[in-house]
């Protein structure tokens, strides 16, 4: 079959919200760029993920005329949010005049980001199937994909900007030995649940048994979550378990209803360096993870699409690649900062609870921790903060 070769300036692997983003970025600014991405709108658009946007990302796309990608919030920011301690319910203020960050589930904001896109001119190629990259040294690398209608199509591009995921193509693409490969494991996991139910009580529970969270994903559905063994599987945890396990861990009745997903997440914390690879540049979980207690997904999403698209922009417009060139190191920084913050709520906040993980020293350390969040005003603003960043 014959292959349809096109021009563009940036290939942008993933429809997600560091790809969608960025996406936005770079056509509002007068640089072309092509979306692929191999799952359908509808896909895309309905898949439950996490979603706060913190201060940072709201005054960013406010600063890039985005600021309507944040409507149609399903849930009030903090709402019914609590924080329990061995079944005992503390107080967590959320008033803080400086905070700006508002609850967005990410299907939502995704949705949102594409609407613009497309609206404004944007070409987004779904179903994009066998996506390939080559020439990534070169000046002018090449990204091909087989079309809907099964034709092979050849995008030749300045930039390639993989958005795609931990389990993308893009980073697969970078040969081996290029990057470095930065990893912790926190030594066990979170059983992720979806529910058909409203999120009564709404929040985060530590206990001796484990960490439990109840968080809203609509007016009707929550996402669930249970700490557990790293060696555990889906056949340990019934139904009926995961609903009193969670009675005992919050110290009250929670809401149950109908479950429609479960599976198991290992906590980890992984980073990739340098960021890039010739004119391939990684964005979002395709460079690092975060665990989800630290709700700074998105954030470094944000962060990198927005110091990508302030380089290529520079290009584009003065021929200088200075902010190409440094792209890596100003994010890493940036992620390596955050990190430690992941590390730090991780640990203290399931340290705090199960003492068979750590032992019972670092438990009462991480209980003494948590009472000075909740009693120093310095302190509990950045534990507000993270208790908004989780609903």
């Amino acid at each position: 079959m014959v292959e349809t070769s096109e021009n563009t300036a940036v290939v942008i692997i993933g429809a997600g919200v560091a790809g969608l983003t960025l996406g936005n970025f770079l056509l509002r600014n007068g640089v072309d760029c092509i979306v692929l991405e191999k799952h359908s709108r509808a896909y895309v658009e309905q898949r439950q993920r996490a979603g706060t946007i913190d201060t940072f990302g709201v005054r960013m796309l406010r600063a890039w005329g985005l600021e309507e990608v944040l409507e149609g919030n399903p849930v009030a920011e903090t709402e019914g949010v609590g924080f329990f301690l061995d079944g005992e319910a503390l107080p967590v203020d959320f008033e803080d005049d400086d905070s700006e960050s508002v609850f967005c589930p990410q299907q939502v904001l995704v949705r949102n980001l594409t609407n613009v896109f497309l609206r404004e001119g944007g070409d987004l190629r779904y179903e994009a199937a066998d996506v390939a990259l080559t020439d990534l040294d070169s000046e002018r690398p090449r990204v091909r994909y087989q079309d809907t209608d099964g034709s092979t199509k050849a995008l030749t591009c300045d930039f390639v900007a993989g958005c795609d995921g931990d389990r993308g193509v893009s980073r697969a693409s970078v040969p081996a030995g290029a990057l470095t490969r930065h990893a912790h494991e926190y030594g066990y996991s979170w059983l992720s649940i979806l529910a058909d139910v409203p999120a009564r009580p709404s929040g985060m529970a530590i206990h001796s048994r484990g960490l439990a969270g109840v968080i809203p994903r609509g007016a009707h559905a929550s996402r669930l979550y249970l700490q557990c063994a790293s060696d555990d599987t889906l056949a340990q945890w019934p139904d009926d378990r995961i609903w009193s396990e969670l009675d005992a861990r919050f110290g009250t009745p929670v809401a149950s209803g109908p479950i429609i997903d479960k599976r198991l997440v290992p906590l980890r914390s992984v980073v990739h360096s340098p960021m890039s690879h010739g004119r391939l540049y990684l964005l979002g979980d395709a460079a690092h993870i975060v665990p989800p207690m630290s709700a700074k997904g998105i954030h470094l999403a944000l962060h990198d699409a927005e110091v990508f698209a302030r380089a290529v922009i520079r290009q584009a417009q003065k021929e200088d690649s200075s902010l190409l060139d440094s792209y890596s190191e100003t994010c890493l920084r940036h992620i390596w900062n955050y990190q430690a913050f992941a590390a730090w709520i991780t640990d203290l906040m399931h340290n705090a609870g199960d003492a068979s993980y750590e032992g019972e020293f670092r438990k009462q350390t991480a209980r003494a921790e948590l009472e000075r969040q909740f009693t120093s005003p310095a302190a509990n603003r950045l534990f507000t903060e993270f208790m908004a960043g989780i609903n």
